[in-house]
């Protein structure tokens, strides 16, 4: 018998093993079972030959129509031409070698399979020395009977993802010698679950998606199979979050009197319905033995740094010391000087004007000052330091606090499983409660995925006040166009106010693109294009063309801290009127007077990253506008990117656009792990109430039975989902 740990090498042989493994790194059983057909096709459907095209490895179902050797011209031998039809259209078939063998195998009117890279000689459509697999002439001979050559035709044919080492076909072969001998053990999933939700067994699922009977029967395969990979992943994840319940925090409810009190009463506006709501959540969790895990997500201005420096207050109150990390230098600057200015005298202890109450903000960055470092890692190490601010800097051995009761980070999506875990591990005699935000909206069903081990609060409304941002495609090929959109910015800076011009890349080198430019799904998009545009090449051609005159600086983040750090203050400060800048200003930069945007080449980011830097324009009471400039053409998959992000500001719908044309990945972090997707069948997407309930499912189970003693087989399939690095991975996050 045949399990689902087998080596391949060992059941199928060591020639296809190594071709599987080398095409698509299937090395056992189970790896080759999951390696699902794409679809279906019947041998009554004849494939449409007339849709190839030049360049395309195919597979295609055809009958023969004619079979001729001609010369090889001035070589010696025969060459076999074989011409194939789907009933409306024709294509070639050409074998230089073994003609002889060819001509038998394809006979006229016999129908087959065939593979290969389509090509064009003299205008006509070829496939040279193709993959073939002639169809059983059994079916079609005159002896044979209606009801079978009906019911040969009516098979459902599985199409696999295939290469140009190994055919669908030959993915098939292999697949059959599997299930023939295939012992899948117990059925992960319990019984009364499969009976609620009327879910066929995973043996019966493993065959119907690989041999169906008819299409209700691999339907029914593929939604027992997805049930199968949404409920191991959901359980693994719930075990994570029961035992990150199950460790020691130290407690840090809400005192009265304190600075959290303080703070709410000198806020100059009232905080949103939904700020009130996750603000209460937070100081829930925090009151907790356990440490809190909890996303804060929320549109670009929707306040979540006035909800995180209340936690931050309250676990100050609480005795303890709060921590704020940040991705880059400009970010940490940014949340230094903001929660300063919003705490003031409550966060100047042991200076003039400072509260009785008061407590000390530090900021740590790779480039403070010797004098200001070592000051600053005295206050940490005494704890007079409340509030500690900064960039990898606090990640460094000798960074050490009196009492880390929060860490607070800020886009963590930007920071390493390792780099998060070093700083919570700085919390003496427990774990710290854990705040992490993002202002990159996420779809619920990724924040029961990638965030599976987090509870989620979100951030819907904007405060009141916020300028509404206007956004517009430009068309760079229409210079009247981008003429308008700098006589724009000169308008707005006449006004008083203030611009930002945003490119994809540093300099001129490859190594300096700093946008997460999208996949293409074609490759049209990113092959044979001109460089992306440059900070260091488009700001002296503004300077010296349409923006002349004006005061303007350059922002990246090859640049000296001290350099970058003097430009963003002269800027906030009103003493320039532009800005061209990289990405380093998409989170955080909160300039209120900046109403302007331009992004350069704005195909070349990604929906969301769009998204996130037109929300640094509009902060104040002035309308902000962003113009996306591009060369992409009318009606092109990019420019329809960045004509959904023009139509709304939605960030959560954006998101999900952003979600479909990146494709969703490895749940469990493939990058840190080094591992292939644990997804094949399952769409964060589509599946959205499919994961909901088995999140439900899998929260109960594991709640019955933590260690599920009871459920062996589902912690047999959670132990070969994640494996040892899986694990490891989980554990850290």
């Amino acid at each position: 018998m045949t399990t689902v740990r087998d080596p391949l090498e060992r059941v199928l042989g060591a020639k296809t093993a190594k071709v599987l493994d080398d095409a698509f790194g299937l090395q056992t059983a189970g790896d080759l079972l999951r390696h699902y057909p794409r679809r279906y096709a019947t041998r009554g459907e004849l494939t449409e030959l007339s849709s190839l095209q030049e360049g395309e490895h195919v597979t295609v179902l055809a009958k023969v129509a004619l079979v001729r050797k001609l010369p090889m011209g001035g070589r010696r031998g025969d060459r076999l031409e074989v011409i194939v039809t789907d009933g409306t259209a024709r294509l070639t078939l050409m074998f230089f070698h073994k003609a002889g063998y060819w001509q038998r195998l394809l006979r006229p009117e016999g129908l087959g399979l065939f593979a290969g890279t389509v090509s064009s000689f003299r205008g006509k459509r070829q496939l040279v020395h193709p993959d073939c697999e002639m169809l059983p002439a059994a079916v079609t001979a005159s002896g044979a009977t209606a009801e079978l050559a009906a019911e040969y035709a009516a098979e459902l044919i599985p199409v696999y993802p295939a290469s140009a080492k190994i055919s669908s076909w030959q993915i098939a072969k292999a697949m059959r010698t599997v299930l023939d001998t295939l012992d899948l053990g117990e059925d992960p999933l319990p019984a009364g679950l499969r009976e609620r939700h009327e879910l066929i067994d995973l043996g019966t699922a493993t065959h119907a998606v690989h041999r169906p009977l008819d299409v209700d029967d691999y339907r029914k395969a593929r939604r027992r199979l997805k049930w199968d990979e949404a409920f191991v992943l959901q359980s693994a994840l719930a075990q994570r979050r029961l035992a990150a319940a199950a460790l020691p925090a130290t407690p840090r409810p809400l005192l009265s009197g304190g600075l959290a009190e303080a703070f709410d009463a000198r806020l100059p506006f009232s905080l949103t319905a939904g700020q009130c709501a996750a603000g209460e959540t937070i100081a829930a969790d925090l009151a907790c033995a356990y440490p809190m895990h909890r996303l804060l997500q929320g549109e670009v201005g929707s306040g979540k740094t006035v909800i995180a420096v209340r936690a931050m207050l309250q676990v100050v109150d609480a005795g303890g010391q709060a921590a704020l990390l940040a991705p880059t230098e400009v970010l940490a600057q940014q949340h230094y000087r903001s929660i300063s200015a919003m705490l003031g005298p409550l966060g100047l202890a042991g200076r003039l004007g400072a509260a009785d109450t008061a407590t000390r903000v530090v900021l740590l960055t790779g480039s403070t000052g010797t004098a200001a470092r070592r000051e600053a890692l005295t206050d940490v190490f005494t704890g007079d330091a409340g509030i500690v601010i900064g960039t990898h800097a606090l990640l460094e051995e000798h960074v050490r606090f009196n009492d880390l009761g929060l860490v607070v980070i800020d886009e963590q999506h930007r920071f390493g499983v390792e780099q998060r875990d070093a700083l919570r591990e700085k919390a003496a005699g427990g774990r710290p409660h854990v705040l992490v935000m993002t202002a990159t909206p996420i779809p619920r069903t990724v924040a029961m995925t990638v965030y599976g081990d987090l509870e989620t609060s979100t951030l819907t409304e904007l405060p009141a006040g916020r300028s509404p941002i206007a956004s517009h495609v430009v068309p760079a090929d229409k210079p009247h166009f981008l003429d308008r959109a700098w006589t724009r910015i000169r308008e707005e800076v006449s006004q008083g106010r203030q611009a930002y011009v945003v490119c994809p890349r540093v300099g001129t080198s490859d190594a300096d693109d700093d946008a997460e430019e999208p996949p293409s799904e074609d490759g049209a998009e990113t092959t044979a294009r001109r460089p992306p545009l440059a900070v260091l090449d488009v700001a002296p051609a503004l300077e010296e063309g349409p923006l002349s005159g004006l005061r303007m600086a350059v922002l990246h983040g090859r640049m000296p801290a001290d350099e970058k750090e003097r430009v963003m203050r002269s800027f906030t400060e009103g003493h320039l009127d532009v800005l061209v800048a990289t990405t380093v200003i998409e989170v955080g930069v909160d300039v209120p007077n900046a109403t302007v945007m331009v992004v350069m080449d704005a195909d070349r980011f990604g929906v969301s990253q769009l998204h996130q830097l037109r929300g640094r324009v509009g902060r104040g009471q002035h309308p902000g506008l962003c113009l996306l400039v591009t060369e992409a053409e009318a009606g092109s998959p990019a420019r329809e990117r960045l004509e959904a992000v023009a139509d709304t500001l939605d960030g959560f719908s954006l998101s999900r656009l952003d979600l479909e044309q990146r494709r969703e990945g490895d749940v469990l972090g493939a990058t840190q792990a080094g591992r292939r997707s644990s997804l094949k069948l399952l769409s964060l997407l589509a599946d959205e109430d499919l994961i909901g309930q088995a999140r439900e499912e899998a929260t109960a189970v594991v709640g019955e039975d933590p260690d599920l003693a009871q459920h062996q087989p589902l912690a047999e399939a959670i132990a070969a989902l994640l494996g040892p690095q899986r694990a490891e991975f989980l554990d850290k996050t």
